[in-house]
């Protein structure tokens, strides 16, 4: 902590005595949390293990900086960040065994910095159990080893508001400023719209309190993470309004929209639930979903009556409107979209428990510990019974991409080849082909180019079984795939397929 800060208060009421600058109590804070997300990496590798092949996402983010890997159509609510993250990896070696460890070691570290940009602020003891309960949430989990950008936002944002209030506190404390270009940064780098989100009550703070320098940090991290995304759209989208319209169209046309039920449906291990119908999952599917905000309420109440509000209430405010898009706004869920507010609701939680499990005095209370306990184990049953059936799952799901491109290398749709169609985009990756498409969201082609590369390329069109396919097509020779059907144009030179 920086030279001329007091020492906090945690939420026992006694003085946190781990402050004190190379004290043993604060190297043994330090370890807990490298603990946390060393056990964090490993139970990555353990239980969602590296061999699980690369998702629809994933490989439009990693087919940009893919050494032998044509690249995938980059639509407009994308952003650069995860190519870049995943690029000292992808850019030499196809191995997905190779990026998932260097992604679940990654995602370790990203999660100490994060956790380690509270110090101070919090005991350790709190954010350790801040770090466990985030980390073992099935979501988290799941996406720690993938190159998908919504665990770093979430990073970023702990980053951000943790090293925010920490300057806030001491302007003299140096490192936790470039802390709040950093986290603000490596939002923007992911989905500048997501940083725009969670830093809005920070960005009013700083005009009200009239704290410029704080204001010129956080502006100027958004404005080198979000720059490249800016640049981008007056380059391949005509202006940055286009961009952002465009932006809202492939998400459904943004708007008012209640998407909490969705959300609450996506809890049973979808990873894109759209449309998003049926019937509710099982209440103990969602129970600590609903749990949270009480508990956040409950550790606001603690922190006005140990006189820290601003501590507890700013990031509870960074996550709600991070929320907000997701819960309102848009016609369809997806887990990953909550991880930021999961991430920074994540702290007061915690807070809120040991406030209940222990006194003001310091004094355990067993009744409520053995309630904590009992009600902890039924979370991570749940959690981890929903992470393995969502890894299987998904597993199978990309193995069926990987049997259609053996199967139509064998058909003689090798590389350089191009596939349209159902699912054109993953399989054509695992294929080693182009991929394009004439309408969607992912549309960048038309059936005149298609048909001209078929007259010197291997092309095949991908339908859904029994779909009549495109009509450019329907006389190229049928063949069924795993769970798709492949109409094969005429091999150039062969006289007709392979």
């Amino acid at each position: 902590m920086a030279h001329g800060t007091k020492p906090m208060l945690i939420s026992t009421g006694r003085p946190d005595h781990e402050t004190g600058a190379g004290g043993p109590r604060r190297l043994r804070g330090d370890l807990l949390l490298a603990a946390v997300a060393g056990a964090f990496t490993v139970a990555q590798l353990l239980l969602v293990g590296p061999a699980m092949g690369l998702g629809w996402d994933e490989i439009v983010y990693v087919s940009q900086v893919s050494a032998d890997r044509p690249a995938a159509f980059f639509s407009a609510p994308r952003s650069r960040g995860v190519s870049l993250l995943a690029w000292p990896v992808a850019s030499w070696s196809s191995s997905t065994v190779l990026l998932r460890v260097y992604l679940a070691v990654l995602s370790g570290l990203g999660l100490y910095i994060a956790l380690r940009a509270w110090r101070g602020l919090f005991p350790a003891r709190v954010l350790a159990g801040a770090g466990v309960f985030f980390v073992t949430l099935w979501i988290t989990m799941f996406y720690g080893p993938q190159a998908m950008p919504n665990l770093w936002v979430a990073f970023g944002a702990l980053i951000c508001v943790g090293c925010f209030l920490r300057v806030s506190a001491d302007r003299f404390d140096t490192p936790a400023l470039w802390g709040v270009v950093g986290g603000a940064a490596l939002m923007a780098w992911m989905r500048p719209t997501d940083a725009v989100w969670v830093t809005l009550p920070l960005l009013v703070l700083v005009a009200v309190r009239r704290r410029w320098r704080l204001g010129a940090a956080l502006v100027g991290g958004l404005a080198a993470g979000g720059v490249e995304w800016v640049v981008e759209a007056f380059l391949a989208f005509g202006g940055l309004r286009e961009r952002l319209n465009e932006a809202s169209r492939i998400q459904g046309d943004l708007g008012w929209n209640i998407a909490v039920d969705d959300q609450m449906r996506s809890l049973m291990g979808s990873a894109l639930c759209r449309p998003c119908g049926g019937e509710l999952p099982d209440p103990g599917i969602y129970a600590w979903w609903l749990t949270l905000p009480v508990l956040a309420g409950y550790g606001l109440f603690v922190a006005v009556r140990a006189g820290r509000t601003r501590r507890t209430l700013l990031p509870l405010a960074c996550a709600t409107t991070a929320a907000v898009p997701y819960l309102f706004l848009i016609g369809y869920a997806a887990p990953r979209f909550l991880l930021p507010a999961y991430a920074l609701l994540a702290i007061p939680v915690v807070d809120a428990l040991f406030h209940l499990a222990v006194g003001k005095d310091g004094r355990r209370r067993p009744v409520a510990l053995g309630v904590i306990g009992l009600a902890l184990i039924a979370h991570l049953s749940v959690q981890f019974s929903v992470l393995h059936s969502t890894v299987d799952r998904t597993t199978k799901a990309r193995i069926a991409w990987a049997r259609s491109a053996t199967e139509l290398h064998r058909l003689g749709v090798r590389p350089p080849c191009l596939l349209t169609g159902e699912q054109s985009i993953p399989i054509a990756f695992y294929a080693g082909c182009s991929s394009g498409a004439v309408s969607g969201h992912n549309a960048d082609t038309s059936e005149a180019a298609i048909l001209d590369a078929a007259r010197h390329t291997p092309v095949a069109a991908l339908s859904r079984r029994r779909d009549d396919g495109p009509s450019y097509a329907r006389t190229w020779e049928l063949h069924h795939l795993p769970r798709l059907d492949a109409r094969v144009a005429p091999l150039p030179g062969a006289g007709g397929p392979g």
